[in-house]
């Protein structure tokens, strides 16, 4: 029987390795099922070839029957992917498999065609039936150029993975939660849209050719004013293209594969119940931050998006992404129905959507497969690697999981005092159910860190212990690497730091919390240049984060370049973040550049004395008005401000008693201060950096200043 396009021999070619049809007929069943699928699905009869007694291999004296090539003339390839089909040796994959990909490539209509949707397909339609090994994964993406996307008919529970059955006895035991008949309806469907889109490409193409013999006269007359404007047009496109193109084909690439996650919504009817949706977005975003084919927008940044009325368009254009994943979350006791879709913002097509009906104990599960399903529709490339992390549970406790969630939902809110109390109680709440649970004890790390003003403080010690603990337990986890790092450069190890930087930037180098926590380190080192670059990479991937947007002006300040930190700082205040650091540094500016007026007649900036004494004592130590000075100094060392001996020493930086500076810098490293990290770049010490007591203080830090 014929295809449905001329010059074709069939429409389906099934391929297949014959021990999978031997056991109980699987492959025979699912050809006889199929078609009657594509009978109460597609119109025109559709065509077949399956062969009920394939080759299974192959001698060196054989030939491949020339009548095997014609019937390979199809439209639509389906290989059933087995455990044993990704065997270069075996006929089905050397001479069918490889040489389809090969002849579909090169005929009119190419192996991937546009659909309608707007989406892009493969005219090979693999059908699962086994999870794979890591090789045979590696195998057929390096055949297919790409993530392997097939439909999967796998049935798994403890110790089992085989094909799903068209008559299951336990159905409710499979953990893919799959059921045959749906199966087989989405490869019916599948195949429709093809066809569908390449008859009207076929269409297309027989009007293009109508037209070009129509003008084929016209376009001889015409041929030398042709050659002229062609060639003007040409050297124009040369000359633009030498400027933009590089631009334009990059800014093509991140569009292909950039996404934002947008908040769940609660279905729960109970607000108690935010941090169980929120928490299912951190983990479906953790493990796309770990696919470094992927641009992910984080969390901080579309946050401002809950519950918001904008179109889908509006949002994407201020994030800069082609894609927003949204999805709704209800949770009832033991049971959670999480509804996920993917959509194409440029077409407003929606690229994938799926249900999930589960038991908490598969919410990991449901975590992974999101994640995987989102990489394969954006085309992007897992490794066997990367697979394998982002479908490791990170905790067989789920009391330990929902605890850690609640504990993030808390930190998150970055709001200290009671809020903080509350997410450590949470974190060593999961902690006591699953002590070997990573991720909680990094957190309990970065909330005892939040509360500790120094390295000597008992919280920092705390912090230190928890971060330790956690890197011991996952040393593959970028965000305790990066958390043992700052630890590290507080304690004044700037190369133990170094060394946990690189090993992070290395694990995930998309990572926003990775980016700017690398741009906070080099600027310390005097790096401006990689620091202000890192500041930027991570605003690129969240651009609202206020925290990579304070580490970014910071990178501009200490390098020198203040209209930058001007322009960076102002946009952190916009978005009406009010950090004791960022009132800091709006302070320095105003001395680097001289502005007495404006920090002696305006009122303390965003309420904050202490900023503002500093500056003021800095100020009339500048002006020679020792008293007024010293005054302010008093009143700061009673109060015992954070960072306390730095910042007097930093006040007396702008007089000229360097015997006052090098004393109280001495002080400040005799209690561990952490604001001294930032005394090699600091322009407020500058001139003193050359003092033979500044100088033995920075080798006893270590600073490669």
């Amino acid at each position: 029987m014929a295809s449905l396009i001329p010059g074709y021999n069939y429409d389906i070619f099934i391929s297949y390795r014959q021990n999978d049809n031997k056991y109980d007929g699987w492959v025979t069943e699912f050809v006889d099922n199929l078609n009657k699928e594509l009978e109460a699905t597609i119109k025109d009869k559709i065509s077949v070839y399956f062969d009920t007694n394939p080759q299974d291999g192959i001698l060196e004296t054989h030939s491949v029957d020339q009548s095997l090539e014609d019937k390979l003339k199809c439209l639509i390839f389906i290989p059933i992917i087995s455990r044993t089909y990704c065997d270069p040796k075996s006929f089905a994959w050397q001479h069918e498999f490889c040489v389809f990909n090969k002849l579909a490539k090169e005929d009119q209509f190419g192996r991937d065609i546009k659909l309608s949707s707007g989406n892009v397909a493969s005219r090979i339609l693999p059908v699962k039936i086994h999870d794979l090994d890591p090789d045979d994964n590696t195998l057929l993406e390096n055949e297919l150029g790409g993530v392997l996307r097939s439909i999967e008919f796998i049935y798994k529970s403890t110790g089992v993975n085989r094909p799903l059955r068209a008559n299951e006895d336990n159905p409710q035991d499979n953990i893919n939660k799959t059921y045959y008949r749906d199966q087989i309806n989405k490869v019916a469907n599948a195949v429709n849209e093809i066809i569908i889109a390449i008859k009207k490409y076929e269409q297309q193409d027989e009007v293009r050719s109508k037209g070009e013999a129509t003008a084929k006269s016209v376009l001889t007359k015409n041929r030398k004013v042709k050659i002229i404007i062609t060639s003007f047009l040409v050297l124009t496109i040369i000359v633009l293209g030498f400027f933009f193109i590089p631009k334009l084909f990059k800014s093509s690439e991140i569009l292909d594969k950039s996404i934002a996650v947008l908040p769940f919504e609660n279905l729960s009817n109970d607000p108690e119940q935010d941090y169980f949706s929120d928490g299912m977005v951190e983990a479906i975003l953790d493990r796309l931050f770990k696919v470094g084919d992927l641009e992910v927008i984080s969390s901080t940044s579309t946050k401002r998006y809950k519950n918001s009325k904008l179109p889908l368009k509006e949002i994407a254009k201020e994030l800069d992404v082609s894609s927003i994943l949204e999805g709704s979350v209800q949770k009832i006791g033991n049971n959670v129905r999480i509804i996920v879709q993917l959509i194409n913002t440029t077409t407003d097509a929606h690229i994938w959507s799926e249900s999930y009906d589960r038991n908490l104990t598969d919410v990991f599960s449901i975590q992974s497969e999101v994640a995987q399903s989102i990489a394969r529709e954006l085309h992007a490339v897992i490794t066997p690697e990367v697979k394998q992390i982002i479908e490791k549970a990170p905790t067989s406790n789920m009391a330990a999981n929902d605890a850690y969630m609640k504990g993030k939902y808390f930190y998150e809110q970055n709001l200290g005092g009671d809020v903080t109390e509350k997410a450590l109680f949470w974190f060593k709440e999961s902690i006591r159910f699953d002590s070997t649970f990573s991720l909680p004890w990094t957190y309990l790390s970065m909330c005892y860190w939040r509360k500790s003003n120094s390295a000597a403080a008992p919280e920092y010690q705390q912090a230190k212990w928890a971060a330790e603990r956690a890197l011991e337990l996952d040393p593959n986890s970028a965000t305790a690497i990066i958390n043992i790092a700052e630890i590290l450069d507080n304690e004044y190890n700037f190369e133990g730091a170094e060394e946990k930087i690189k090993l992070a930037l290395k694990i995930e180098p998309d990572n926003p919390y990775v980016l700017r926590n690398a741009g906070r380190f080099y600027t310390i080192l005097g790096k401006g240049d990689e620091s202000i670059a890192f500041c930027k990479r991570a605003l690129q991937y969240d651009p609202i984060n206020p925290t990579a947007l304070g580490y970014l002006a910071k990178a501009y300040f200490y390098d020198g370049r203040f209209k930058d930190a001007w322009t960076s700082l102002t946009k952190y205040f916009q978005l009406e973040y009010k950090s004791e650091s960022m009132i800091y540094l709006y302070y320095q500016l105003l001395l680097e550049e001289g502005s007495i007026e404006r920090i002696v007649n305006e009122p303390s900036f965003h309420d904050n004395e202490n900023a503002r004494n500093i500056a003021l004592a800095a100020v009339y130590f500048k002006l020679c008005q020792k008293n007024e000075a010293e005054k302010l100094c008093n009143e700061l060392i009673v109060k015992n401000i954070p960072n306390c001996n730095y910042w007097i020493a930093f006040t007396h930086a702008y007089g000229e008693d360097s015997e006052e500076v090098c004393k109280r810098l001495e002080k400040a490293w005799e209690a561990k201060e952490i604001r001294l990290t930032y005394l090699g770049v600091d322009p407020a010490f500058k001139k003193f950096r050359d003092e033979p007591r500044v100088r033995k203080l920075l080798e006893k830090m270590k600073s490669p200043i």
